[in-house]
């Protein structure tokens, strides 16, 4: 059965894009077909005079791009949208219609077939509107539920100050619906951790009850690709 894995965040900027093609390097390590899928992107083509975009803005590298050249994996974008905000907000300044979450998960269900782990990184955090009528990563992993699909969920968090609170908020609010993570990873590790990183290593598995899986080097996104994926590899080893 293939494994579809939702990857998610305490927030935005957490990190969730290296993770992602962490976990696509690790998987593909042990021999596993795997593609990494990013429903809705936002944030792109925002360049002078673009939709929602800032005097000069320059647009960002889409997070499947840095996927596919760290990982070395298959990847898919099926939304793109100019502005850095939330999906259904982007969507709306541009007059754009988002496929409903139940389309996402026919098409997850439908690529399964040819995959052994499909990746999905989410826009955000846990419950950011990812279509026009509210649905949220969550309601995806609902629909994938229903169809017997079985979706684990990592949840990316921060390595300092507030993201006890923010990683407790997302693992209660998965607990709620029926889903028991399948673990924490700090998404960017500093080199000279203060005394709230070190504290945070102990403290994120006890206050939430979730394992911390593994914490990942800040700046890894900019590592040479073979180093990244050896890294991966022993990131999650354990796993």
């Amino acid at each position: 059965m293939t494994r579809i894995v939702l990857v998610t965040g305490t927030d935005t900027g957490v990190g969730k894009t290296v993770t992602t093609a962490a976990l696509a390097a690790a998987e593909l390590a042990r021999g596993a077909r795997t593609a990494v899928v990013k429903p809705v992107q936002t944030g792109i083509g925002a360049g002078p005079g673009g939709p929602g975009a800032a005097a000069g803005a320059v647009p960002e590298t889409p997070d499947v791009e840095e996927v596919a050249r760290l990982a070395g994996c298959s990847v898919h974008e099926w939304t793109r949208l100019a502005a850095p905000l939330a999906p259904d907000t982007a969507a709306r300044l541009e007059r754009v219609a988002l496929p409903p979450i139940a389309q996402h998960a026919a098409r997850l269900l439908a690529m399964a077939t040819d995959h052994d782990t499909l990746l999905v990184e989410g826009a955000g955090g846990l419950l950011v509107r990812l279509d026009d009528a509210g649905g949220t990563l969550l309601d995806l992993a609902r629909h994938l539920r229903d169809a017997e699909a079985e979706p684990s969920v990592v949840v990316v968090c921060r390595a300092g100050l507030g993201t006890l609170n923010h990683a407790t908020l997302t693992v209660a609010t998965l607990r709620a619906a029926g889903f028991e993570p399948a673990g924490l990873v700090i998404g960017a590790w500093p080199a000279s951790p203060g005394l709230a990183e070190r504290c945070n290593l102990e403290d994120l598995p006890r206050v939430t009850g979730t394992p911390l899986l593994t914490r990942i080097p800040e700046g890894a996104g900019a590592w040479d690709p073979d180093r990244f994926r050896t890294a991966a590899a022993s990131w999650f080893a354990a796993r």
